[in-house]
């Protein structure tokens, strides 16, 4: 690698780091507040909550390399053409296909970290957030123990506990039931105690008052008990859907037996096909994208007016490639055979990026026939 690959290299990766650390702070924060929200609000410590979000950052990385190495080599390439570093390197002799190798190995790195994290990190954090929101949904106490506080452990479903005893007494206890459109349930306790039934879990309720509330015609039904079991283990939601199985699989443990998978897991051929696939096919967009946005800015040369037109160009080529990426999910979802259908994408961007290069290496040839040519 001569300096001048290694000087492009290293702003590459600097700029990319950046706009790592930006694209990946916005899109990771705007998730961690939802996901605090819920969690706070059922009842959940600071801890748990860090935890949670801590296990959604591979993914959310994952997702940001290809356009943060997008901005890094639109942004590295329109400084080095202001500056008029491309115009010297191309009067030396440098081919376009020439400057653009230290961004290809640039994309390269960047396929490379993308594959670490999609083919290994990714479904291992998946899979062990599964595990902690099982042991958390599965976890009534956590849920409901939290003193001055209004709780949702499901929709339709308010609990309120103005304070919790040494001896595990709740006191004031207000519980409200929406669920049912035709009737809405309340009830209210001077005190009550959490109780285990086998796999239930009662609510007992000591001198309180429910109250039934029909919006149809507005009646209301009222009932005073001295005590009152309620089975509190249909109020809080504790299926947590595994959802699509082959995300918690490495894809070494996919490729194993794929068979094997599919009945484990009973997910199509199809879907087998675009999961395994399209994490190679992620990893090869950071190289497409790249590309692209280093070959489109070429195209437009030195211009003291700025390359604004090919960056807006650029944005509007890695527009296409996403765009084609959803096109060719439901192909394949329905026939597994048509699985290298997922390379499309990343393809097709180098593909794009290749052409612009030989159109930028074109008018060179041109002028240089038209100088041999020419009378001595």
């Amino acid at each position: 690698m001569t300096r001048f690959d290694r000087y492009v290299l290293s702003q590459l990766m600097v700029l990319f780091g950046f706009f790592a650390l930006i694209l990946v702070s916005i899109y990771w924060i705007n998730r961690a507040v939802l996901l605090f929200d819920k969690m706070i609000g059922d009842g959940q410590s600071t801890a748990v909550v860090v935890e949670l979000t801590l296990l959604t950052l591979p993914r959310v990385i994952a997702l940001m390399l290809p356009m943060a190495a997008f901005a890094a080599a639109v942004y590295v390439t329109n400084r080095m053409s202001s500056e008029s570093e491309l115009v010297v390197m191309q009067a030396s002799g440098f081919s376009p296909f020439r400057i653009a190798r230290p961004v290809l190995v640039f994309g390269l790195i960047v396929a490379l970290m993308s594959g670490l994290l999609g083919h290994f990190l990714v479904p291992a954090s998946t899979e062990r957030m599964r595990e902690r929101q099982a042991e958390i949904s599965s976890n009534i106490t956590a849920k409901l123990l939290s003193e001055g506080t209004f709780l949702h452990p499901t929709n339709g479903v308010t609990f309120y506990i103005r304070k919790i005893t040494q001896d595990g007494a709740l006191q004031d206890v207000f519980l409200s039931d929406r669920r049912d459109p035709e009737i809405t349930m309340t009830y209210t306790a001077a005190q009550a105690y959490l109780t285990r039934d086998g796999s239930s879990t009662n609510l007992v309720m000591i001198e309180g008052l429910s109250q039934g509330y029909v919006p149809e015609d507005g009646r209301l039904f009222t009932t005073h008990f001295t005590d009152f079991g309620y089975d509190i283990s249909a109020v809080v939601n504790t299926d947590v859907s595994r959802g699509n199985n082959v995300e918690f699989l490495t894809t070494p443990q996919l490729m194993r037996d794929p068979k094997k998978v599919m009945r484990a897991t009973g997910v199509s051929p199809g879907a087998y096909a675009i999961e395994l696939h399209d994490r190679f096919n992620q990893s090869l967009i950071g190289v497409a994208a790249a590309l692209i946005g280093f070959s489109t800015l070429l195209v437009g040369g030195f211009s003291r007016f700025g390359v604004w037109r090919q960056i807006i160009g650029a944005i509007g080529l890695l527009v296409v490639i996403k765009m084609i990426e959803s096109a060719v999910a439901e192909p394949v979802l329905r026939n597994a055979a048509l699985w290298p259908l997922v390379y499309l994408p990343s393809v097709s961007g180098v593909a794009i990026a290749t052409g612009l290069l030989l159109w930028v290496r074109r008018p060179r040839r041109r002028r240089r026939a038209v100088i041999q040519e020419a009378p001595a």
